[in-house]
């Protein structure tokens, strides 16, 4: 029988939260900038963990109470409901031990997913828009949040690039292995000739950070900030005046974009937030750089890296991650959005790397 208090350190974590929480309260708390995010990046985390957590050791009492009950029952009532209950929270069970494997301070975060078409022309836009779907199908079967901030479309199908904003509890932890290429191998439905093409796009995924954390832009300096028009579906839904945001990050020319709200001065703070969220994120990856280059070890690889997963239709029909080596033969459920093995089998996989 697992034990959620042992395995996991419920009370521990209990017991920690109000020392935080005690810390939060009193006064200059705020005065070292870096400790305080330390420990509001802790409390983020323990909260997440805290409720699963409790559930666990809830079904725990419910199932030894239900064991007792079978030494004196011959019925198979009990034992049915035993294997109903074991049903019930073996899925929750497997949840607490992702999240225990997402232990850096930006994996509870939500995410920021950037879909970017490769070379390949119209096979290439019409894959990024399936990528798009696939994590938006994703977000709804987990019961994230998904918001598309900008969309470019592509002249004859499919996209240019787009970003989506995922809001859920470890949105970024799940999805931060998705950054790199992906690669489609498919019969081409824009190819008179019906010929095999192989088409590429970029994933990009960051985490949205919390207001307080602060990172040092120039955004007078450093930032080109440009207007247009938002794309719309047609007609009366239009956006007729120039409210959507491009930023241009000078020094390093990273570029976000936004177009989801009416309003320019919404679409500029969520641009802004999206900036900041990049930035922090290639500074990291410096740092993991770094230390991955001391420990002899191969750093991850950043915005259209490494190939990450192959989506073959054609012809034969299946999908592999080029990283764990984990293989399915039915891809239409994963460009529906049933990615959860991939994303777990990269986190296991990482874990034990």
């Amino acid at each position: 029988m697992f034990n959620s208090e042992t395995l996991f350190d419920l009370a521990g974590k209990k017991v920690r939260t109000d020392e935080i929480n005690q810390l939060m309260g009193g006064t200059g708390f705020w005065d070292n900038q870096e400790k305080a995010q330390e420990l509001v990046d802790e409390l983020r985390r323990l909260n997440l963990t805290i409720k699963p957590l409790s559930e666990l050791s809830s079904f725990e009492e419910d199932l030894s109470a239900l064991l007792e009950l079978s030494e004196e029952d011959d019925s198979d009532e009990t034992l049915t409901e035993i294997k109903e209950l074991l049903d019930e929270v073996s899925p929750k069970l497997d949840d607490v031990e992702l999240q225990a494997l997402m232990g850096e301070p930006e994996d509870g975060c939500n995410a920021y997913v950037t879909v970017q078409a490769g070379e390949g022309g119209t096979d290439s836009s019409d894959w990024a828009e399936m990528l798009l779907r696939m994590y938006l199908r994703w977000s709804e079967r987990r019961g994230f949040k998904a918001e598309i901030l900008e969309r470019s479309d592509a002249e004859e199908a499919g996209i240019r690039n787009a970003a989506i904003g995922i809001k859920g509890d470890y949105a970024y932890g799940y999805l931060k292995g998705e950054t790199g290429n992906h690669r489609l191998i498919r019969i081409s439905p824009f190819d008179s000739a019906g010929r095999r093409h192989t088409s590429f796009a970029a994933i990009d995924v960051t985490p949205e950070l919390d207001d307080n954390v602060e990172i040092d832009i120039n955004w007078d300096q450093d930032v080109r900030e440009d207007t247009y028009r938002a794309s719309g579906a047609g007609g009366q839904h239009v956006n007729k005046t120039d409210s959507a945001i491009r930023l241009t990050h000078l020094p390093t020319n990273v570029v976000v974009q936004c177009q989801s709200q009416r309003s320019q001065h919404k679409n500029r703070a969520s641009a802004r937030k999206m900036l900041t969220a990049k930035l922090h994120q290639i500074e990291m990856e410096k740092k993991d750089a770094e230390l991955s280059a001391r420990r002899g070890q191969k750093s991850k690889i950043g915005f259209g890296g490494d190939t990450v997963r192959n989506y073959v239709l054609h012809p034969e029909q299946y999908v592999k991650d080029a990283r764990t080596g984990l293989k399915v033969g039915t891809p239409q459920p994963v460009l529906d959005g049933d990615l959860d093995a991939f994303l777990e089998a990269f986190l296991r996989d990482n874990m034990s790397g």
